[in-house]
């Protein structure tokens, strides 16, 4: 969360040097949650997008290409993020980048659309090089204000994603080649920052990495909610179909309160000790982050179905909220809540639960709410069991699922 007080006014121009990794009071600035903000309008957009394909029965292309557009959202968070972890001095010229940085974001998002439905990646990839003229100019900035070790690493990420992003054009070669494209470049992409660091790590702040990740990961189950309200809100304006809506409305809506808990019942921070295991936990949010989204669009599509527009079967509509909810609780089963388990029982309690979340799939039209009953349960089998453990060793502990 900010701090209270008021925003100091920036200085006009300063160094771009490092921030300590043990900094007090290091939280997420106003200009972090703005950036966080206008990502909402692309993750919306994939997420109609996939709507639309699986609504269609084409859930194959439309998974592949949600995936793909979902990276791109991801990594640009990714690179602005860690960067700013480690260097923001919220000086004018640094704001003013990042400012240009956010306009590539909304270039991005009105590129979208044509992405899934033409095949057409020209905004998507001029969204980027807005960023990443941006983003290399900040590295340009750490690299003139460092010397040593650090500015080779500076200079390692400035001409990597300058690289990356020739290497991106790619998108524009046949299309039957581009899936490929996009997997060799993706991998090229996450290879640029073990390499950048590989003989000096920037000083990312743990508690800020830790709350900067949550807060997107708030901004993504906010999207879902919304976007699962307005499916709802229009199935029974348009259908008068309250009674087949409101299990759907009451089961997402339980998966959506327990993604929450999940996720937040855990301090972090605390794990993300050495480059090695931070770089694990990062990468590894892509699959929290998209499926988390994904669950948005599956209520969408399963309210679709409820009401006749969707031309798929209900056993379809029902794993497009099921899957994504079992993918989201085992991701962050393994990336969080398996570190500060005591015992058997805790440790199997989110696999389980993801494995019950997949059964449910095959429960007709009450799919969705038996999902968010198992979901539910999980949350407080998890407090349950964490309460007795805190008894039995006298203490209290953090409330882990």
């Amino acid at each position: 969360m900010t701090s209270s007080s008021s925003t100091p006014s920036p200085a006009p121009l300063g160094r771009l040097t490092a921030r300590g990794r043990d900094e007090v009071h290091r939280v997420a600035s106003p200009l972090e949650l703005f950036f966080d903000l206008c990502f909402v309008v692309a993750i919306a957009q994939a997420g109609v997008q996939l709507v639309h394909a699986v609504a269609e029965s084409h859930a194959g292309e439309g998974i592949l290409n949600y995936a793909m557009v979902f990276f791109a959202i991801w990594w640009a968070w990714m690179n602005f993020s860690w960067f700013a972890s480690a260097y923001d001095n919220d000086d004018v010229l640094y704001r003013v980048v990042t400012l240009v940085q956010i306009a590539g974001v909304l270039v991005l998002a009105a590129g979208v659309s044509k992405a899934f439905e033409d095949h057409d990646f020209l905004l998507g990839w001029l969204g980027y090089v807005i960023m990443r003229l941006a983003m290399s100019t900040q590295w340009l900035r750490v690299a003139r204000s460092s010397e040593g070790p650090e500015r080779t690493t500076a200079l390692r990420y400035a001409g990597g994603v300058l690289l990356c992003q020739v290497g991106w054009l790619g998108l524009f070669l046949p299309e039957g080649l581009r899936p490929w494209v996009f997997l060799v470049m993706a991998i090229l992409e996450m290879c640029v920052p073990r390499y950048a660091e590989k003989d000096f790590a920037t000083s990312w702040h743990p508690h800020h990495i830790s709350e900067r990740y949550g807060l997107f990961t708030i901004i993504v189950l906010g999207e879902t909610i919304a976007a699962a309200t307005i499916a709802v809100k229009s199935g029974v304006d348009e259908n008068d179909a309250l009674g087949e809506l409101l299990p759907i409305a009451a089961g997402g809506l339980l998966i959506i309160f327990s993604a929450w808990w999940i996720y937040f019942a855990v301090p972090i921070h605390g794990h993300l000790r050495s480059n090695k295991q931070a770089f694990l936990w990062g990468y590894g949010h892509y699959l929290i982050f998209a499926s988390a989204a994904a669950i948005g669009a599956g209520l969408e599509v399963a309210v679709e179905q409820a009401v006749g527009k969707a031309h798929i079967s209900t056993l379809a509509a029902s794993a497009a909220v099921t899957l994504p909810t079992a993918l989201y609780l085992l991701t962050v089963w393994a990336l969080h809540s398996r570190h500060f388990k005591v015992g058997i029982a805790q440790q199997l309690v989110l696999p389980t639960t993801a494995l019950l979340v997949i059964l449910c799939t095959f429960l007709g039209d009450g799919a969705v709410l038996a999902a968010g009953i198992v979901s539910a349960l999980a949350v407080a089998t998890g407090v349950t069991l964490t309460a007795r453990t805190a008894t039995r060793e006298g203490k209290e502990t953090a409330p882990v699922v």
